[in-house]
């Protein structure tokens, strides 16, 4: 089986412990199935990117010993390539051009479909998709089978914003057809955007991945998810080895101290990937967010 996963930061700022988890969990899966490790830069929102944060995040990366397998690509690179199947989606009937306002869709949860006669290009609109499906479902990894209701639950999804930048779902799928990844291992935080994923690549006629969502971390004092919006702090460089024993701890490995390259390596003959179904949150030491 051949095996190409994915690793891919946002430059919104330093990676924190949970990025890290995440990084360690894909690298592990990726290995584990002789497989291949890459990394994409995803700066696709340039008002939130931090200067310096996609060189930090790679250095980051390197302190810990995850190295990957290709160079690193950036999404920023992909404009063309985006372009390219947002004709491909128009070609089918499948966009329409919206021009709601937060404050139109505000207390809605799923877009109402106000605009969806507009399927002329307007330069003042985001670009949606039509979203048709009704019943979808994904065999995950590690949640096993969900079942929903894309058109009712979901809705359409923007493709490319108002304000020029393309959408996280097309740059996403995209860049994955594009690289051949084959698995996609991340958060189960992101497991609602799979499934307009799959839709994406059923549109573009290109083989879905497969998925495994892991447990998101959580703080042990806020119970709140880690993330950069929540404020975790960024990981400290200077602690590699005590970074990735704080992973291993939450992961249940008996690790024994060493270079960062070689505990992965230990890690790496301990990894079992059913060790992480049904897990849909884990809480964090507070050594690990030191």
């Amino acid at each position: 089986m051949f095996y190409r996963g994915r690793f891919a930061p946002t430059p919104s700022g330093p990676l924190h412990f949970g990025s890290l988890f995440a990084a360690v969990v894909s690298w592990l899966d990726a290995h584990h199935h002789n497989g291949e490790w890459l990394v994409r830069i995803d700066d696709l929102d340039p008002p939130r990117e931090v200067p310096g944060a996609a060189h930090g995040i790679l250095k980051t990366l390197e302190r810990h010993g995850l190295m990957w397998d290709a160079p690193v690509t950036y999404q920023s690179n992909n404009a063309d390539r985006y372009e390219a199947n947002l004709a491909l989606l128009a070609q089918q009937h499948r966009l329409f051009w919206c021009r709601c306002s937060r404050k139109t869709l505000k207390g809605t949860s799923v877009y109402p479909g106000y605009c969806r006669a507009c399927q002329t290009p307007r330069d003042d609109s985001a670009i949606r998709l039509r979203v048709l499906t009704e019943q979808t479902t994904l065999e995950d990894r590690f949640q096993g089978m969900q079942t929903v209701n894309l058109a009712k639950e979901y809705g359409d999804v923007i493709l490319k914003r108002r304000d020029g930048f393309f959408a996280y779902q097309l740059a996403v799928v995209s860049d994955d057809i594009e690289a051949g990844v084959t698995d996609v291992v991340r958060g189960i935080d992101l497991m609602p955007s799979t499934f307009w994923q799959q839709e994406l690549y059923q549109l573009l006629n290109a083989p879905q991945p497969r998925y495994a969502h892991f447990a998101v971390l959580c703080d042990p004092n806020s119970r709140q998810k880690l993330s950069k919006q929540n404020l975790a702090p960024a990981i400290d460089d200077n602690l590699p080895e005590a970074n990735l024993m704080a992973v291993f701890a939450l992961l249940q490995m008996p690790i024994t101290p060493d270079s960062c390259e070689q505990m992965l390596q230990q890690a790496l003959s301990l990894y079992r990937p059913e060790q992480l179904i049904g897990k849909e949150t884990m809480q964090v030491a507070q050594s690990g967010l030191n």
